[in-house]
């Protein structure tokens, strides 16, 4: 049986709304203090550098456009400075760290999810399959090939954002990998109660239904952030509450008492071995399982605006013409 022990931090803290220095700052912070309490592991909030695009939720498209240009201004350049500070304190503090940033790559935004091993090293790099509602003004979609679980100084370590978690399959990808510790990001503060009673749901529903521990970090806006984000107190009120920062063990118990207002880090010991009694009664891709009825087909490959096309040596003439397209397509796709 395994007798591995993990002790996780789930963070819950308010980004800085001006520049992804700061909450930067803010990041590096936070990793000091889950370090100084024995953490192996810290998870970050959804998008949390430089901040989560909450004015989306509360302008209208068309009055988003200032604060869009903005957001592209702070966003992420992956790697960069701020991949690099982060992957330095992981090496330093001997950390895994899973970080939710604003990617930019070029002209597009995406919600990237970043997983940094404790020797600094970037192992995962993946973006939010789906952006929900106002966020698919904001963001664009990735694809399958970041549906990975990566082998940490932790062990097997995948993740989700927000409402990838209502995606049975996009779940399903990570647990045929033998997930063992899954690190979940939500915004936090948007919607109103009724999103942290959903998040409750949600990740000890992906706990039972896994057999592995989830670590959840949401976010956190304070009354100020709030208001500077809009002067209407209607609107203001889809900005409160839904945090719910947790740690939930194979078996769907918290183990720790969440943090649904405020600042702070939730902190809790994993013992592997829960895992271990978890799937000797259920295990979803092993003896649970019916492949020869049920299945999971994936396609992991990268997304790709364009393929080239190798020209051919016709030995005869030694003039260079193209394959067949058809052929030439088929078989990259049989690759």
């Amino acid at each position: 049986m395994t007798t591995s022990m993990v002790r996780a931090a789930a963070v819950q803290i308010a980004p800085d709304l001006h520049t992804a220095e700061a909450t930067l700052s803010k990041v590096l912070g936070a990793m000091e203090e889950a370090a100084a309490k024995g953490a192996e592991l810290v998870v970050f909030p959804e998008t949390f550098v430089p901040y989560y695009p909450y004015f989306s939720f509360v302008y209208p498209p068309v009055a988003a456009g200032a604060e869009h240009l903005r957001l592209y201004e702070q966003a992420v350049v992956v790697p960069g400075p701020i991949t690099e500070a982060v992957a330095e304190y992981a090496r330093r503090l001997q950390l895994v760290v899973v970080l939710g940033v604003n990617e930019r790559d070029h002209g597009s935004l995406y919600n990237t999810q970043l997983i940094f091993d404790a020797d600094g090293r970037l192992l995962l790099q993946r973006r939010k399959i789906t952006p929900t509602y106002h966020e698919r003004m904001i963001w664009g979609q990735g694809d399958a090939s970041g549906l990975k679980v990566v082998e940490t100084r932790v062990g097997r370590v995948g993740a989700l954002a927000c409402w990838e978690h209502y995606n049975p399959l996009a779940r399903y990808a990570l647990m045929t990998q033998h997930e063992q510790i899954h690190c979940s990001q939500f915004p936090g503060s948007l919607v109103g109660p009724v999103f942290a009673d959903q998040i409750e749901a949600t990740i000890r529903h992906h706990a039972l239904e896994a057999g592995c521990f989830v670590v959840n970090a949401t976010g956190w806006l304070t009354d100020a952030q709030i208001e500077s984000i809009t002067p209407d107190e209607k609107l203001q009120r889809a900005l409160r509450d839904g945090c719910n920062t947790a740690i939930i063990s194979p078996e769907g118990k918290h183990l720790a008492e969440p943090l649904r207002q405020g600042e702070g880090l939730v902190i809790a010991d994993l013992d592997f071995a829960l895992i271990d009694k978890r799937k000797r009664m259920m295990d979803s891709v092993g003896h649970y399982a019916r492949p020869e009825l049920l299945s999971l087909a994936i396609n992991d490959q990268p997304a790709r605006t364009h393929r080239p096309m190798t020209p051919a040596i016709d030995n005869d003439q030694g003039l260079a013409h193209d394959h067949d397209q058809s052929q030439s397509v088929a078989s990259e796709l049989d690759d």
